[in-house]
C-alpha cells in the first residue's frame, strides 16, 4: 500500500526559513533585496510567512506581485521603486493563467454585485455604512477607491473579499482563500477556509459541514488527509482519504481536472427566495457526481440525489411560491409600501426565505439533518404559519384565506377524524408500532 506522509506546517517552516535565510543573506549581499531587509525589520512576519510559502522558495519576491506599471492608479514610489499595495488578480495570471481564467468566470468573481441589492440596502441603509464595510464587503468585496493623494479610501480598504473590484478594474481578490503571504495549499483546503465566509444564520455551510458525515470524518482523520500535498490534483483515495468543501467543488478525480470555478458542480441555486436549477444543471450535476462516486455507490447518491430535488421542490411549492405570490399582490395593490424593510411583513418574509428557508435547503445539499430539520422546515413552517400567515391576514383577509384553503396548508384549519386516523395509521406503519 502506499504510505501517505504527512509533513507538519512546523517542519515546513523551519526547513524554509533555513533555506531562506542563507538566500536572504546572499541577496542582501548583492542587494538585490532591499525589500526583505528592510521588512525583515518592519514587518517580520511577512518576511518569515513568504519564506516558508511556495513563491519564496521558488525565488518569487516582493517585486514579481507588487511591481506597478506607470500610470497605474495606484502605483506609488517606494524606495525608488513604482510598487502596488494591492496585488491583483491580473498581476496573479502572470503565473497563474488558468486558474484566474476560471475564477473570472466564477460566481465568486461576481460577489460585488451585491452592491444595490436588497442585502446591500439592509447593511449600508438600514444597519449603517461601517457596518457594511467590516461586514458585508469583507466577504463580498469592496469596490477598492483610491484618493487624489493616491492613498486608498479607508472606506474601501483593506478588504480581501471575494468579488473585490480592483483598481485596475479587475474582479476578485486570490487572497481571499490563499491568504497572503503564505498562499498556502494546505491552508486553502481546509473547511474553515471557505466558513470565514459561509457561515452564520443565512448560509450556513461550515457549520452544516461539520456536522454532517463528511465533517466528522474529516476531523477525525485529519492527520492522514495529506493537506501539504503540493499535487495540484489531490484526488480521493489516492492522495487523501476524506472531503472537504475544495474536495467537492474544485479539486480533481480521475475523470476531471482542478477547477476554480465552485460553481461548476453545482445543480441548484438556494441562494434566490425560489430555488431554481442552473444553466446546464445536467452537466453540472453529472460532475459533482464524478466526485460523490470516488467514495459512494451508484445507488446512494442517486437515491441522495432524488431525496435532496424532493426536499427543495417542497420548500419551493408549499413555502416558496405561495408566499412571493402574497408578496407580489400585496405591494401591487398598494398593501404593502415599496420601501424595503418598513413594515413588519417583509422582515418576516425576508428571513423565511433568507434564513430559515436556506439552511433548509443548503442542510439538504450537504446532508446536515439537523439543518434540514430543526434550523430549516421546523423554522420556515412555525414562521410561516404563525408569523408570516398571521400579518398577511391582517392586510388582506381574502389573500390569507385562499393561500390557506390549498391542499398543502389545508390541515391548519384543523384535521377531521378521518385525517386523524390516517396519519396515526401511517405513522405506526412507517415506525412498525
Amino acid at each position: 500500500m502506499k504510505k501517505i506522509f504527512v509533513t507538519t506546517p512546523l517542519v515546513l517552516f523551519l526547513k524554509g526559513f533555513v533555506v531562506f535565510s542563507y538566500a536572504v543573506a546572499q541577496q542582501e549581499q548583492k542587494g538585490e533585496n532591499n525589500c526583505v531587509a528592510c521588512h525583515a525589520t518592519n514587518s517580520p512576519g511577512i518576511v518569515k510567512q513568504w519564506q516558508v510559502s511556495k513563491h519564496g522558495q521558488l525565488g518569487l519576491d516582493c517585486l514579481v506581485c507588487h511591481t506597478a506599471a506607470k500610470g497605474e492608479i495606484d502605483a506609488f514610489e517606494h524606495h525608488g521603486k513604482l510598487i502596488s499595495a494591492i496585488p491583483t488578480p491580473n498581476d496573479c495570471a502572470q503565473c497563474h493563467e488558468k486558474e484566474v481564467k476560471e475564477f473570472s468566470k466564477s460566481h465568486h468573481a461576481q460577489a460585488a454585485q451585491f452592491i444595490g441589492s436588497l442585502d446591500n440596502l439592509l447593511g449600508e441603509v438600514v444597519e449603517g455604512g461601517p457596518s457594511a464595510n467590516l461586514g458585508c464587503r469583507q466577504c463580498h468585496g469592496s469596490e477598492v477607491k483610491v484618493l487624489k493623494d493616491g492613498k486608498l479610501d479607508h472606506a474601501t480598504w483593506p478588504n480581501t473579499g471575494m468579488g473585490r473590484i480592483n483598481p485596475d478594474g479587475s474582479k476578485g481578490s486570490c487572497a481571499a482563500c490563499h491568504y497572503r503571504h503564505t498562499f498556502s495549499v494546505a491552508q486553502a483546503r481546509q473547511p474553515e477556509n471557505c466558513g470565514k465566509c459561509h457561515m452564520g444564520p443565512d448560509h450556513p455551510q461550515l457549520e452544516i459541514y461539520n456536522e454532517s458525515k463528511h465533517g466528522v470524518l474529516f476531523r477525525s482523520f485529519i492527520g492522514a488527509m495529506n493537506l501539504e500535498n503540493e499535487a495540484e490534483k489531490w484526488i480521493a483515495g489516492r492522495d487523501y482519504l476524506f472531503p472537504t468543501c475544495a474536495s467537492c467543488h474544485m479539486s480533481a478525480t480521475p475523470n476531471q481536472p482542478v477547477t476554480h470555478d465552485v460553481g461548476d458542480r453545482i445543480s441548484w441555486t438556494l441562494r434566490p427566495a425560489i430555488s431554481t436549477k442552473l444553466e446546464n444543471w445536467q452537466k453540472r450535476r453529472e460532475s459533482m457526481r464524478d466526485v460523490c462516486v470516488q467514495c459512494h455507490g451508484p445507488a446512494q447518491i442517486v437515491n441522495f440525489y432524488q431525496q435532496y430535488d424532493e426536499a427543495v421542490h417542497l420548500y419551493n411549492e408549499k413555502f416558496a411560491r405561495p408566499a412571493k405570490t402574497v408578496m407580489d399582490k400585496l405591494y401591487e395593490s398598494g398593501k404593502l409600501s415599496r420601501t424595503p424593510f418598513d413594515e413588519k411583513l417583509e422582515w418576516i418574509y425576508y428571513e423565511l426565505w433568507h434564513h430559515e428557508g436556506r439552511r433548509a435547503r443548503m442542510g439538504a445539499s450537504m446532508q446536515g439533518p439537523d439543518f434540514v430539520q430543526w434550523h430549516g422546515f421546523y423554522e420556515v413552517a412555525k414562521h410561516f404559519y404563525f408569523e408570516f400567515l398571521p400579518e398577511v391576514k391582517e392586510k388582506d383577509p381574502k389573500l390569507a384565506e385562499q393561500l390557506i384553503s390549498t391542499e398543502e396548508h389545508r390541515w391548519i384549519k384543523g384535521l377531521g377524524k378521518e385525517d386523524i386516523k390516517k396519519t396515526v395509521e401511517f405513522y405506526k406503519g412507517r415506525y412498525k408500532q
